[in-house]
């Protein structure tokens, strides 16, 4: 049995935060340069040489890539022959208010949603999703998620029959609802099958995969290729400015479900994608 320390694991999540915020990740940047190399409107090529010039100048003085720095997503995985010595969940939660105090990052949490709406003033408390696998380490991944784009999120309780069609008329929905309101071009995570709250963190979890990555499964990996293109033939673009850069990707995750049911869940990411993530 592997020990970590409670204490190790702050110091990661709050690297990891100030990280996140500051540095656009280097596949989302190489993205950003190839659809303006593609890019065939104008006013959209601006518009992305100035999302390249805002991560450079974010990167190089040490500044978050945008105003809002969102609430702290946190994807913790641990391995089943490691043990925490402390208590895991403050320390995550202790790893997110150093970061955003320390980072100078802007405090977006209220403690209470509807009444008093009171801002916690460091950010906490995050937003945990925990799993857990084999080994004797623990994987965390940290995505900031802005309300821009979250709040552009949809789930959808289809029918079998509602099929493939059904599943592309709910996406393309989220996206022309999303219009220009989360920074696109956006990265577009999609949840499939489960239940209700399954497939929205199927979502969350699709939206913030490495641009890079495709889903194993190869028919999924079509379907994303092929969603990609027709998300892209909608006119957005680029801070809705037109053109064909409305996305940067499309992901999907998916999970067993119902005889009865086909869930669907949208989670949007702004052109920023932020992630980072460490293994201790």
């Amino acid at each position: 049995m592997r020990e970590i320390q409670a204490k190790t694991i702050t110091e990661a999540v709050k690297n990891l935060c100030i990280k996140a915020c500051y540095n656009l990740p280097h596949d989302t940047y190489e993205a950003l340069h190839s659809l303006k190399e593609t890019e065939k409107s104008e006013s959209a090529k601006h518009i992305l040489n100035d999302l390249i010039e805002n991560a450079d100048i974010a990167y190089q003085g040490e500044v978050p890539i945008c105003q809002d720095t969102g609430v702290a997503v946190l994807f913790v995985e641990i391995g089943q022959d490691v043990h925490v010595a402390g208590n895991l969940e403050e320390a995550l939660h202790e790893g997110v208010r150093q970061g955003y105090v320390q980072g100078y990052l802007r405090k977006s949490v209220v403690a209470e949603p509807l009444f008093d709406r009171i801002n916690t003033k460091d950010n906490t408390p995050a937003f945990i999703h925990y799993s857990i696998v084999q080994g004797d380490k623990i994987k965390i991944r940290v995505a900031p998620k802005g309300a821009g784009s979250e709040n552009k999120s949809i789930v959808r309780m289809l029918v079998p029959a509602e099929g493939i069609e059904g599943v592309k008329n709910v996406i393309l929905e989220a996206v022309k609802k999303a219009g220009p309101n989360s920074c696109p071009p956006m990265v577009v995570g999609v949840g499939l099958g489960g239940t209700m709250e399954v497939c929205a963190i199927n979502a969350k979890k699709a939206c913030m995969r490495d641009i890079n990555t495709e889903n194993p499964d190869k028919r999924y990996a079509e379907l994303e290729k092929e969603l990609l293109t027709l998300v892209n033939k909608t006119g957005i673009g680029a801070q809705g400015f037109g053109g064909t850069s409305t996305a940067i990707r499309v992901h999907i995750e998916w999970s067993p479900t119902h005889i009865a049911s086909l869930p669907v869940a949208v989670n949007i990411n702004c052109h920023a994608a932020r992630h980072a993530e460490i293994i201790l």
